[in-house]
């Protein structure tokens, strides 16, 4: 009695596993739901850089517009230090932090930066769409580098 009993106990838990089919098919559902997730996750993740690069052109924009208030000479714009453009007049310096990836494009990143009303920025973010972003202070936030 004793070695049916072991017998019929060492059948069902072997077949307590699971087939190599079901292991397929599982294999099979995580791979298309992957499939399915990874693109939407990277375009996400651009979209996120892009908004970032937005919002650091912005900044930046903003602080040429405040100086512009009461200064009157020619900003330079200094993109040396990673994270933080500084804005000088040689008697002025302020800084605009920057997030994480936006620099300026290697054409058009500024023009007219001696012109209260003429002045324009630009950002792009590499890891993004890789679209260029300006702020102007004739017309606010648009696409594009500036002229």
């Amino acid at each position: 009695m004793n070695v049916r009993r072991f017998a019929s106990r060492a059948a069902r838990e072997h077949d307590a596993g699971f087939t190599l089919i079901e292991l397929l098919v599982v294999m099979i559902i995580i791979g298309v739901l992957a499939a399915i997730a990874i693109p939407i996750f990277l375009t996400q993740r651009q979209k996120a850089h892009d908004s970032a690069t937005k919002a650091d052109v912005s900044n930046l924009g903003k602080e040429v517009a405040t100086y512009f208030v009461e200064g009157t000479g020619t900003l330079v714009l200094d993109y040396s230090v990673p994270g933080r453009v500084s804005l000088t007049d040689g008697g002025y310096t302020t800084f605009a932090r920057l997030t994480v990836g936006s620099v300026p494009p290697a054409v058009g990143a500024s023009s007219g930066l001696d012109q209260p009303m003429g002045w324009c920025v630009a950002l792009t973010d590499p890891d993004g769409s890789g679209k260029t972003f300006k702020y102007s202070a004739m017309n606010g936030l648009e696409n594009g580098a500036c002229p």
